[in-house]
């Protein structure tokens, strides 16, 4: 299994999927779910609070997307998608893609959490550093 972020050409998930109305739907029930939840959003890179238009959501798990012969099937569970800002969710896919071992031979959601610490500790130290 490959964790590595594929081209956009010829990746139907990424050209088909994430740009169809059934993600879009989803994604808004996801922020809806959330925000009666929890009351808001968060990044979970950077612990910053923002708002729906602020975030990306990174998939722990597709097990929930299918292509179907009259569209996409969106069903991911809640806990399998992470709020995350651009620049965050970024990084997480440079940290998986750039080491052989989260990319290539670990489980998407172990990558994902290991490259989440990593993450994490880089904020925690420009924090530091602002200090």
């Amino acid at each position: 299994m490959s964790n590595r972020r594929r081209p956009s050409r010829g990746n139907t998930y990424r050209t088909g999927y994430l740009t169809s109305p059934q993600w879009f739907a989803r994604r808004d029930r996801w922020f809806r779910d959330q925000l009666q939840a929890a009351g808001g959003w968060t990044c979970v890179g950077c612990d910053r609070t923002a708002d729906q238009r602020e975030l990306e959501l990174h998939h722990l798990s597709y097990d929930g997307v299918q292509k179907t012969q009259t569209g996409w099937y969106a069903d991911e569970a809640h806990e399998d998608l992470w709020p995350l800002h651009p620049a965050c969710h970024e990084l997480l896919h440079r940290i998986i893609d750039r080491d052989p071992l989260l990319a290539r031979h670990r489980t998407r959601v172990q990558a994902s959490t290991t490259a989440l610490q990593i993450v994490r500790r880089k904020h925690a130290t420009r924090g530091e550093e602002g200090s």
